[in-house]
């Protein structure tokens, strides 16, 4: 996790930097504001992962050991989630969302309704496990 951490906040830094010269040189305030959404999507997981390496005692995992062996990594990973239709619910309901900013306001309620039963839905999935 530290050299992960470690990548995306340089990159976050390096994003941040370039979008104040960026802006300072052109005034463009698109540009600029594109520039940090860059710096908060490098910053943001990266000290995420460095804060969780710290935490964990600076322990490092074994991908990250130069002496560690195949067999230390063996085992079982994780359990992966079941296929759900609740991401494509939440989707739909993020769709419609913009589309309420384009559109009108009257989009916003379908994209309430749709964004509000995917998260039930999720949740109660979460929860008991399968399908609902």
């Amino acid at each position: 996790m530290k050299f992960e951490g470690t990548v995306l906040t340089l990159l976050g830094v390096f994003y941040g930097l370039m979008g104040a010269v960026y802006w300072i040189w052109s005034k463009d305030d698109t540009g600029g504001v594109m520039l940090v959404g860059a710096l908060a999507l490098g910053l943001l997981p990266g000290l995420y992962l460095l804060w969780w390496y710290r935490r964990s005692g600076k322990r490092l995992r074994t991908e990250d050991r130069q002496d560690a062996t195949i067999e230390e990594g063996a085992g079982v990973i994780s359990s992966f989630p079941d296929s759900s239709i609740w991401p494509f619910v939440f989707a739909m309901g993020c769709f419609m969302g913009v589309l309420a900013l384009v559109f009108g306001t009257w989009f916003a309620f379908p994209a309430i309704a749709l964004g509000v039963m995917a998260m039930a839905g999720f949740t109660a999935e979460s929860r008991r496990g399968g399908d609902i």
